[in-house]
């Protein structure tokens, strides 16, 4: 009972995750829900779960290679930004495989390595402002005709909820050390990026993938409270203080990006 519980608490926030920023994307615009993107949604979900069911301080080794594994999702979005610039909705099958192919092969390297959280802090503060940069020439578009119906909704959901599961699944027969490179892995961005790219076209996606690096700067709180918060006082006083951390950045990004 307690895993079927458990099993349905990770498909509903999944799904709540994906299909909100996908909504986002439609009804306000793609540029808020890049950063969105970019924050701890996905990762926050698995690094939760890991705690829950591997204990606080498996969740808390993984995390420091977690902002290493940052890397592993820059690479992804680029390859996918580089590969789908074809109008071509056969062209996303491509850049999926080519992006996931790109992801995996940057954290089969990093995990050659020793991260302590401040060698992997050093990670992100030099490419995040460099995949900014990277993006920074791609126009920012609006989605002009909005695609969505149940059936639509309801595939989002169906898709969305694989990746998280596979994920959390794997972690226990892997070390922290692979579980926080996995877990940096893009599965709520993934989803996202696909939902957009087949709905209405490469232009939206772009605009994802452009804001996406603005977001990450949210991982650097939140990852650094998850390291020291988790085993000191729990997962659950832990994530609360650190989502919070999280949102008074939020505030501040989208006062200064207003």
């Amino acid at each position: 009972m307690i895993i079927s519980t458990l099993l349905l608490i990770k498909i509903l926030v999944t799904i709540i995750l994906v299909l909100g920023l996908s909504l986002i994307a439609e009804y306000i615009n793609p540029k808020v829900s890049g950063i969105l993107s970019g924050i701890p949604t996905g990762t926050a979900i698995i690094l939760f779960f890991y705690g829950l069911e591997q204990g606080p301080n498996f969740a808390s080794q993984s995390s420091v290679f977690n902002l290493v594994g940052m890397l592993g999702l820059q690479v992804f979005i680029l390859i996918y930004f580089l590969s789908s610039k074809s109008n071509s909705k056969g062209n996303i099958f491509i850049s999926s495989l080519l992006a996931t192919l790109g992801y995996l092969i940057t954290i089969f390297l990093l995990n050659q390595f020793n991260f302590s959280l401040l060698t992997a802090i050093i990670f992100p503060l030099i490419s995040i402002p460099l995949f900014t940069y990277l993006f920074k020439k791609i126009n920012n578009s609006t989605i002009k005709k909005i695609k969505v119906n149940p059936k639509v909704l309801f595939l989002r959901a169906i898709f969305s909820s694989i990746f998280i599961l596979l994920i959390i699944g794997l972690a226990k027969i892997l070390g922290p050390e692979w579980a926080g490179l996995l877990s940096a892995f893009p599965t709520t961005v993934f989803p996202l990026i696909l939902i957009m790219h087949f709905s209405y076209g490469k232009e939206p996606v772009h605009t994802i993938i452009k804001n996406i690096p603005k977001g990450q700067w949210a991982m650097l709180v939140y990852i650094p409270c998850i390291f020291f918060l988790y085993p000191l006082l729990g997962i659950y006083l832990g994530t609360l203080i650190a989502y919070s951390l999280v949102m008074l950045y939020l505030l501040i990004v989208f006062k200064f990006s207003k």
